[in-house]
């Protein structure tokens, strides 16, 4: 990000307390209106759904400097997803009324927020795709391409996710026993390594071609 914009955020944001939630920790519950605007300092927040069989379905990962949930902020459209701390989390939080003004006042800011929404949501739409018309080797492919785009930590030749095979199920919408197969071909493929929790993605560029024969 821009340093100028970063600094108008932080600049604003700052204004604000500093809070802690452990991982674990429901933020916004499906169902309830949200009652604040929150900007994540640290850690990671999952946004997500449960299923008809009560399988969470995560829908969105949110990472420092994002600020959430903007949906209900500007249209007040009702919220019916979770919002969960998958790690410990440090944040601020903001009254709706404030966070709108502010960036009403800085189209800069704003603007480098709408840059963000199309980035997530092509990423939504690459998802979409594969959950349509993909197989559940394509839906693991793309959940483990994301995940390294956006979370990964270089290692080598390749990247580490902290995801385990209940975590990638809930991002791609498949069981847990699915996953663990479907890894398991991957692994003799030599695409992955599973490392404890783990998982270890040896050429990011073979994944990203295996991603795109898929469909």
């Amino acid at each position: 990000m821009d340093i100028r914009i970063q600094s108008q955020i932080d600049a604003f944001f700052e204004g604000f307390p500093i809070k802690q939630a452990p991982q674990g920790q429901i933020l916004v519950q499906a169902g309830e209106d949200p009652q604040h605007i929150y900007h994540l300092i640290e850690g990671r927040v999952k946004q997500y759904d449960i299923s008809y069989r009560g399988d969470e379905v995560v829908l969105n990962t949110f990472k420092p400097p994002a600020f959430f949930p903007m949906s209900f902020a500007i249209n007040r459209t009702p919220n019916v997803y979770f919002f969960e701390a998958e790690t410990d989390i440090e944040y601020h939080q903001t009254p709706f009324d404030d966070t709108i003004q502010f960036l009403k006042s800085h189209p800069d800011v704003l603007f480098n927020l709408l840059a963000r929404v199309y980035s997530g949501t092509d990423g939504l739409l690459g998802r979409l795709a594969h959950l349509m018309a993909g197989s559940a080797r394509s839906r693991v492919l793309y959940a483990l391409l994301i995940e390294c785009r956006r979370f990964g930590t270089p290692r080598g030749q390749g990247v580490v996710v902290a995801l385990n095979e209940s975590g990638i199920a809930a991002h791609a919408g498949l069981a847990r026993e699915t996953v663990s197969r479907e890894l398991k071909v991957l692994k003799d493929e030599d695409v992955v390594s599973i490392i404890k929790q783990e998982i270890f993605v040896n050429d990011l560029g073979k994944l990203s071609a295996l991603v795109g024969r898929e469909l």
